[in-house]
């Protein structure tokens, strides 16, 4: 992982971010998507602080655990298709730019350290990348997974490729195709979420699993992660499914389902 310089790296705590929050404490590194106002969607630079702080906690030694969180209750709507298309929101980021274009699955994939998810909101589309990249997924059991994209003339490329890794193929195509949500109890039953639970009981239970993996030996733990990573890698693939993912955003259809969405009518596909 190496979007960013490491002299920048360095001077994460003089930088100002926008749309995450992070701390750390316990060896544990948190961060927090914090767009609620905009269901968590990923506007570009939103992917920037976050693969900004990503490759911090990598060259960290100090931290030993990930833990990712969202603000509001949508953890993620998926990618900011209006700042895509240019309508970018005016932010005091300071974080700088990356040297070649992030690819958010890689962000997760690179950082040799467990990741867990602690999702309390629904999440649709591209932000599935994120819950999929995590290592343990916990989630309350009242949530929502969606991948709507087709109805926008849209298909979940990269989404797709993750998601590939996790639950059976068949089961993948189907969900991209059709486009439906689906519960966390199934969710669960197809590998996607790791433990479902109450509000109640989230905290305790990422708590509990922080301590379990911290306690651990990270030297053996990171060297076992990149070795997972080198014999399942698929960097060509996620290049590959970024350029059909742009291919079909600039297609009649994409600009067709986002019209249609945005008007409230049914889309009228040629």
């Amino acid at each position: 992982m190496g979007y960013f310089k490491l002299e920048d790296i360095k001077k994460i705590n003089t930088l100002k971010f926008h749309f995450i929050q992070w701390n750390e404490k316990n060896h544990v590194l948190t961060v927090f998507l914090d767009r609620a106002n905009k269901k968590n969607a990923l506007h570009p630079q939103m992917i920037n602080e976050i693969a900004f702080v990503f490759q911090y906690a990598s060259y960290n030694d100090n931290v030993r655990a990930l833990l990712l969180k969202a603000n509001g209750d949508v953890f993620c709507s998926g990618l900011d298709l209006k700042a895509v298309s240019g309508d970018l929101e005016n932010n005091i980021s300071t974080v700088p730019q990356p040297n070649s274009k992030i690819l958010i699955a890689e962000i997760f994939n690179k950082l040799y350290k467990p990741k867990i998810c602690q999702l309390e909101g629904d999440v649709y589309a591209g932000g599935l990348l994120l819950v999929a990249g995590c290592n343990y997924v916990i989630s309350l059991d009242d949530l929502k997974f969606g991948l709507p994209e087709v109805k926008r003339g849209i298909f979940p490329m990269q989404v797709m490729e993750s998601l590939s890794k996790i639950m059976p193929a068949r089961n993948v195509i189907d969900w991209c195709v059709r486009g439906y949500n689906l519960k966390s109890e199934m969710a669960h039953s197809l590998g996607l979420v790791s433990k479902i639970c109450s509000k109640e009981n989230i905290d305790l239970i990422v708590n509990n699993w922080l301590m379990e993996v911290t306690d651990n030996s990270p030297k053996a733990i990171q060297y076992g992660l990149e070795a997972f990573d080198k014999i399942s890698s698929s960097e060509s693939n996620h290049e590959y499914l970024l350029k059909m993912l742009e291919l079909v955003l600039n297609s009649d259809d994409a600009k067709e389902g986002v019209s249609a969405f945005k008007e409230k009518r049914n889309p009228n596909w040629k």
